[in-house]
């Protein structure tokens, strides 16, 4: 048989990496698990490019919260009859863009976490605007606030993500796992990665194969990069890096096996919807979890385009609906496999944007935001932490234009999804370690 260079660096490089079920170096788990009798699931979905959340919850249509918010948004204010009540909140209404949601709030399956972001302590805006307080790292930065919310570490760029430390932390009562718990649909993001756990990426609704583009050559190609895996070459790196591949293999060919026997989940509520792939690929994982022993699995999801610095009104009445039915689609799916009650899925975006529009219909870079939680496991019907007050050049703004500075810590959020998981009290100070500077650990949404 014969190869090219390119073809056989080709699949040396899938080989090395795992290719549609990668992992990134050095970390693995171990093989083979225990039954998933006490199985929970945590489903995180980031919305990238910061979602303007003042346009998600909105002040009651006939408050004078409402006056005020449509006079300082000015062009990208909602009207009256695009919102929707929210029951037991006689001060807040929801997008109208997100029936689901509000069906779900309405019935006690999701809640929202107000004015939530990167903090290292509780801060207050005559401390911010006096100067030397001690603030996150690269506020209003895209890439520094998606580090800091995957990782819950303010201060740095991380290297490992928070799911990733909770997966470090329970792998070992876990007993011996057939794949990683943290699993990405979405590439390969810090979110997963801990000190001793890789976060398994599945290219969505491909799990288990390996790409490959010349046909009946396929197979010879795949099999002469597999046996690079089994030289031995003397090296410590170098080996160390051949038993990561080796794994990323096993986990493959486990996946692959298990999601071959396991159905397809299809689900009309994401017809037309780029996040369709990545949410049935997650539900077809968990419909196949006693088959995996899994008793616990984190996954990471995505969506892009929240960047919204023009054209904000059309382009968020395009993205939300997208989000609202993935969250229902989880939400209804695992209700039908009976175990809504031990999933919890939620958003995460690096920040909101400002109150106060820009001249290019859009918004700019802002700082708190608003969380979205879903599952059978929430205490819904609520809306948790502290709705800022909309004002510019308010008690809650870090300047002049609506940049709300949080009153409710990320690493409280992370804390409060962590407990629910499992991670026992003790470990949360090492698992977020600034979030012994807050009086609360846990919010009490789940």
């Amino acid at each position: 048989m014969n190869y090219s260079r390119r073809s056989f660096m080709k699949y040396a490089s899938l080989a090395a990496s795992g290719s549609a079920l990668g992992l990134n170096p050095f970390g693995s788990l171990s093989a083979l698990a225990q039954s998933s009798g006490d199985y929970k699931a945590l489903v995180c979905l980031f919305l990238y490019g910061g979602n303007d959340t003042n346009n998600v919850i909105i002040p009651g249509a006939q408050s004078a919260d409402y006056a005020n918010y449509a006079a300082l948004r000015q062009g990208l204010a909602l009207n009256q009859n695009q919102l929707l009540p929210l029951n037991g909140q006689s001060s807040l209404m929801l997008n109208a863009a997100m029936p689901n949601l509000q069906a779900m709030f309405n019935s006690g399956a999701a809640a929202m976490i107000a004015n939530t972001g990167s903090l290292i302590q509780p801060l207050t805006r005559a401390q911010y605007l006096a100067g030397g307080a001690v603030t996150p790292l690269n506020l209003f930065s895209h890439e520094d606030q998606q580090n800091i919310w995957q990782t819950a570490i303010p201060n740095t760029t991380g290297t490992t993500g928070w799911a990733g430390r909770v997966a470090d932390n329970l792998a070992p009562s876990l007993g011996t796992l057939k794949v990683p718990i943290a699993i990405s649909v979405s590439g390969s993001p810090i979110y997963g990665t801990g000190v001793t756990t890789s976060c398994l990426a599945v290219n969505p609704l491909q799990a288990g194969s390996l790409a490959c583009s010349e046909g009946t050559a396929c197979s010879g190609r795949l099999a002469a990069a597999q046996q690079l895996l089994t030289l031995n070459s003397g090296v410590t790196l170098i080996q160390a890096d051949d038993t990561m591949s080796s794994n990323a293999y096993n986990y493959s060919q486990v996946m692959s096996s298990v999601l071959a026997s396991t159905p397809k989940v299809t689900t009309t509520l994401l017809t037309n919807n780029p996040l369709k792939p990545q949410i049935e690929q997650i539900l077809q994982i968990i419909s196949a979890r006693a088959s995996l022993g899994a008793q616990r699995q984190i996954f990471f999801a995505s969506l892009g385009g929240f960047d919204t610095h023009g054209d904000q009104l059309d382009l968020q009445a395009g993205l939300l609906p997208q989000v609202d039915a993935a969250l229902a689609a989880l939400y209804n799916h695992t209700g039908e496999m009976g175990i809504a009650n031990q999933v919890t899925s939620f958003t995460m975006s690096e920040f909101s944007r400002a109150l106060e529009p820009n001249t290019a219909g859009g918004s700019d870079h802002a700082w708190g935001t608003h969380v979205m939680v879903v599952g059978g496991g929430v205490k819904g019907g609520n809306i948790y932490g502290t709705f800022p007050t909309l004002e510019l050049g308010g008690p809650n703004d870090a300047g002049s234009n609506g940049r709300w500075i949080p009153t409710t810590s990320s690493s409280q959020f992370v804390a409060t999804l962590a407990s629910w998981f499992g991670v026992p009290a003790s470990s949360l100070p090492t698992l977020l370690p600034y979030l012994s500077n807050f009086s609360s650990q846990n919010l009490g949404f789940v």
